[in-house]
């Protein structure tokens, strides 16, 4: 499977995930930049964490608007799979690609913590590695992850499964509604996620709890 991350002026995992997506897939992912307005033909396109554009005006709102983003969004509409990541999943939220919002955290505090996962939905391409209803550790590391959704978008969300994972056992970090902490989109083929899975994939990280996401959506054996 042949993937590509998207670079934009502020973010700093990029290197974290491009390292992630080397050391499971065994191939260098492809790169392409905020004003590129095409993507080569891939099968996954992530946008890492970080502060795109120093978070001016909100978080993610000047990345929404690159040409690269547009290419992002006609590519998955075609069905390409596509993973945003802290900063990542506030763009796409600012794009249109997911609904909601993520506001600033309820303690209006940066949080950088390790925190529980439940998974609620393992029949998406993302996590099927899981199983339904486990338990996984994960690092935050934001400012901005409290998500918002109206009542009638929450209540599709959730009734639809789109709320893929929630914050388990007291430990959401950002008052997050329903303590979520990563949706799909209605196709199913865009996830959004504030915490960072690209930074427990090995020994070396403490744990491995985030390799399955990444071995799901690469089609890597465990």
């Amino acid at each position: 499977m042949k993937a590509a991350v998207v670079l934009l002026p502020g973010l700093n995992r990029d290197r974290d995930m491009i390292a992630a997506l080397t050391k499971i897939s065994g191939h260098r992912p492809l790169t392409v930049w905020e004003t590129d307005t095409t993507i080569p033909d891939v099968d996954l396109i992530v946008i890492p964490g970080g502060f795109s554009y120093g978070d001016y005006l909100r978080c993610g709102a000047i990345a929404a608007r690159m040409p690269v983003m547009r290419a992002v969004a006609e590519r998955a509409k075609k069905g390409v799979l596509v993973l945003g990541v802290c900063n990542g999943f506030q763009i796409l939220v600012e794009a249109g690609m997911l609904p909601g919002a993520l506001m600033r955290n309820a303690s209006l505090k940066f949080v950088c913590r390790e925190v529980k996962l439940s998974v609620e939905n393992a029949n998406t391409a993302f996590t099927r590695g899981y199983r339904p209803g486990q338990v996984i550790r994960c690092p935050v590391a934001h400012h901005d992850g409290n998500y918002f959704a109206d009542p009638e978008t929450l209540a599709r969300l959730e009734g639809e499964g789109q709320v893929v994972f929630r914050y388990a056992e007291g430990t959401n970090p950002n008052g997050s509604i329903n303590d979520i902490a990563g949706i799909v989109d209605s196709g199913g083929n865009v996830l959004g996620m504030m915490p960072h899975p690209e930074n427990l994939i090995e020994p070396a990280h403490g744990g491995s709890d985030g390799r399955p996401l990444f071995e799901s959506v690469l089609g890597v054996a465990a």
